[in-house]
């Protein structure tokens, strides 16, 4: 299924038809030089129908390895065999030891050496920035510059700050963070990457005026910090949409995380298996600013997460993915 008709299909066309046509018209190169598939007619511009070209699908199928943490410690390239046999191809990374700039106790380049002979890229990170949140700035940058260090060694065009801890949660260390996150997307943009903080839930609870969110959106520097949007966590905390979030805030959001919430207990659960219908609240990917997204489950495992994250794999590629297309 193209998006076009994925969208007419899921009710969204209406939506669509709201974003400006220079946010859905434009050509959007990813840092990783990756251009996406469409075709253009001079009457109406892009055009999404039919199926891309092989081998130039505009996005590959991510996997944020957190999903298989415990795999990935114990066997991080048996891990990646099985889930690229799934059908994963790229994925935001965990596990960054600073001391020895490793992930998965392997050292950055040999787990380079690894994805590069299966084929697989790393595309983001997360890192434990928060750790750091009441450091001084020279241990701060210290870590960033290891951050980089092994971003650059993988390959990886971002980095991203995916946690804050609750101890730190108030009006004015979120403050405290926005210029936090400001001077370290400079750091990481001097390195020619890019830079990227991740929500939860608790950036959208009151803390003050405005929220947590608005208050990051505001005070942190397009230029060097861009967004990526858990959907989970947007769609958990109902103060707003992922859409309207795009729409107030064209080009930002340049990753995204798609996970399933489970219908009675609200935790994460399998695509498909919960309450998110993801046809009826996905943004437009280019009026958003899209390079990479990844599926992901936090917890809350039907059986084990290998044989979580193959089963969201395979609802994905039936109901979601042509979305992309």
């Amino acid at each position: 299924m193209n998006r076009r008709k994925f969208i007419s299909n899921s009710g969204l066309a209406g939506a669509a038809s709201l974003l400006p046509l220079g946010a859905l018209g434009r050509s959007n190169i990813t840092p990783g030089g990756h251009r996406p598939w469409r075709e253009t007619s001079p009457e109406t511009g892009p055009v999404f129908s039919g199926n891309p070209p092989s081998g130039s699908r505009k996005f590959k199928l991510g996997l944020q390895l957190f999903t298989v943490n415990d795999d990935m410690n114990r066997d991080p390239l048996g891990t990646l065999k099985a889930v690229q046999a799934m059908g994963y191809e790229d994925f935001e990374i965990y596990g960054f030891d600073p001391e020895p700039v490793t992930y998965y106790g392997l050292e950055a380049a040999r787990l380079r050496s690894s994805l590069d002979t299966l084929g697989l890229t790393v595309s983001s990170g997360h890192y434990g920035f928060s750790t750091f949140f009441d450091a001084p700035e020279d241990r701060m940058r210290w870590f960033t510059d290891r951050c980089i260090q092994g971003a650059l060694a993988l390959g990886s065009p971002y980095i991203t700050w995916p946690w804050l801890a609750p101890d730190y949660r108030t009006a004015e260390n979120y403050r405290k963070l926005a210029g936090m996150l400001n001077r370290i997307g400079e750091q990481v943009k001097a390195a020619g990457l890019g830079f990227a903080y991740h929500n939860h839930g608790f950036e959208f609870e009151a803390a003050g005026e405005v929220t947590p969110y608005e208050l990051l959106l505001r005070e942190t520097d397009p230029e060097l910090v861009k967004l990526q949007m858990d959907l989970y966590w947007v769609v958990h905390a109902g103060r707003t949409t992922p859409q309207q979030l795009v729409s107030e805030h064209p080009g930002r959001f340049v990753m995204w995380h798609i996970k399933d919430m489970d219908t009675r207990t609200r935790d994460y659960t399998e695509l498909g298996n919960g309450s998110i219908h993801y046809p009826n609240i996905l943004p437009d990917p280019d009026a958003s600013g899209l390079e990479y997204y990844y599926i992901e489950q936090g917890g809350n495992f039907a059986s084990s997460p290998l044989e979580s994250v193959a089963a969201s794999a395979a609802y994905f590629k039936e109901h979601v993915q042509g979305y992309f297309e």
